[in-house]
């Protein structure tokens, strides 16, 4: 490290303790409630993602409401992070609540089909294309599955992922390569999977090693979101698509798509946009407007493959059969019945329209901060997403990622915005607009990074 490179870190090390402690001040009942949770949660939330915010510990929801939060401290906050996606409809919508209530008066699970599943599935098929659909109680269990039905219908175990991917708690994914190795993806704890077994990895754009990879004649699949986003977002190169859909049909391998991040890019999420032909197609996150759901849909040469090994069922027959995938809460009634409400009121061609018009204002206002101060950073817009890195252009692997990524200058952003009242993605700095966010909130967010900047440029730094 230079003298240079020294002193800068310190100076962010000290703005970020100033800004953490600024937090302690702004939050004291959240502060206070941390400590208490600790004494009987596991790691001092509902869930240990909770503990991923800049501040030192999280806020705490007094109530939510479109795009905007306020909490038990009576602070108010414009959200972009949108629980990570979760929240693309808006808290608490009309549609969505309203449908829940309703669904919830008339039982919520029971196993057992209702008739909304019939429109349900058929709109999947409407936006996603034609496929034969299986509902889950998150993309993660949908990946999980579309990996299980890969293996048994190729006799194949190896499934190959991009590195620095994230597909949930998928284990086969947990990989990337760093410093020319593969090993487990940056903060994951090893847990006695061998990954050498299950998993072959290779850097997102690179259609050279993908083709090397796949020669080995073992990949059951190839899962991949039609860009990435959970590494910083990392744009496809032109035509990467075409060879990627050409060498899997080659290989025999099966394409599964995880559009969980991409719907924010239209009704018919990247796919429909850009032609995309998955084997698999895997969706969650906002699909049901916050309730815990995913899918994932078959194409037809898919689920005829699959029909062979598990057939239709025979009226003759108990069928025992689970396929290792599912559970008893999938697709249960409260999930279909605001997951219509979502497809059919909320996630409308209507509101993707003023979605990405303020995801594009947003980009265009932050982009023209960067060029008038000059600063080496970029921002990548995709549909109703944007994403801002500290490096001069858009990485194409995980590998820029890695060598570009300034993790103290992110902690500083977010740390700061949320003192600012911004509430980004906590894991990087991805913003998403929901059907209710707007021009104010667009501009209160220009504001505070404008005051960002000028805080890195009085310490000094940038």
């Amino acid at each position: 490290m230079t003298p240079a490179t020294a002193e800068r870190a310190g100076v962010l090390s000290r703005l970020i303790d100033a800004e953490q402690e600024r937090f302690r001040n702004l939050h004291p009942r959240a502060a206070a409630v941390w400590q208490e949770g600790r004494q009987h949660l596991l790691y001092g939330g509902p869930s240990h993602w909770m503990r991923r915010w800049a501040g030192g510990f999280p806020i705490y929801v007094d109530e939510a409401n479109g795009a905007h939060i306020r909490d038990i401290d009576g602070r108010d906050y414009v959200d972009f992070c949108l629980g990570d996606t979760g929240g693309m409809c808006g808290h608490a919508s009309d549609a969505v609540t309203e449908a829940a209530v309703r669904q919830l008066k008339r039982g919520a699970t029971m196993m057992l089909p209702t008739e909304d599943s019939l429109w349900v599935g058929a709109e999947l098929s409407r936006r996603f294309g034609p496929k034969y659909w299986t509902l889950t109680t998150s993309a993660t269990d949908a990946n999980r599955a579309a990996i299980r039905i890969s293996r048994m219908i190729t006799g194949r175990r190896k499934v190959l992922v991009f590195s620095g991917c994230y597909h949930g708690g998928v284990e086969e994914a947990h990989v990337e390569i760093r410093d020319g190795r593969v090993g487990l993806r940056n903060m994951i704890h090893p847990n006695g999977i061998d990954h050498d077994a299950v998993s072959r990895v290779v850097e997102f754009n690179d259609v050279a090693g993908l083709e090397a990879a796949l020669a080995h004649g073992d990949v059951a699949c190839v899962l991949t979101e039609p860009l990435m986003t959970n590494f910083g977002m990392i744009p496809d190169d032109p035509g990467f698509h075409q060879a990627l859909r050409e060498l899997t049909r080659r290989a025999g391998a099966v394409l599964i798509i995880d559009e969980t991040h991409t719907l924010s890019c239209g009704p018919g999420g990247y796919s429909q946009l850009h032609g995309l032909e998955s084997d698999i197609f895997v969706a969650g996150k906002a699909i049901a407007g916050g309730i815990p759901a995913g899918v994932f849909g078959l194409s037809r040469q898919i689920a005829e493959r699959l029909w062979k090994i598990v057939p239709h069922v025979n009226p003759r027959e108990r069928q025992s059969a689970h396929l290792g995938f599912g559970g008893t809460l999938a697709g249960n009634a409260l999930t279909i019945a605001t997951m219509r409400a979502v497809l059919e009121k909320v996630l409308t061609s209507e509101n993707y329209r003023h979605m990405i018009a303020t995801a594009t204002r947003l980009a265009t206002e932050t982009r023209d901060l960067i060029a008038a101060h000059h600063l080496p950073w970029h921002v990548t817009q995709i549909g109703a997403r944007a994403e801002i890195m500290f490096m001069p252009e858009p990485p194409r692997s995980g590998a820029d990622v890695i060598a570009g990524r300034k993790p103290d200058l992110e902690t500083l952003l977010h740390a700061f915005y949320m003192n600012e009242g911004i509430l980004v993605t906590p894991f990087h700095t991805m913003l998403l607009m929901c059907p209710a966010t707007s021009a104010r909130d667009v501009e209160q967010h220009t504001a505070v990074f404008a005051r960002f900047i000028d805080l890195l440029r009085q310490a000094g730094v940038s």
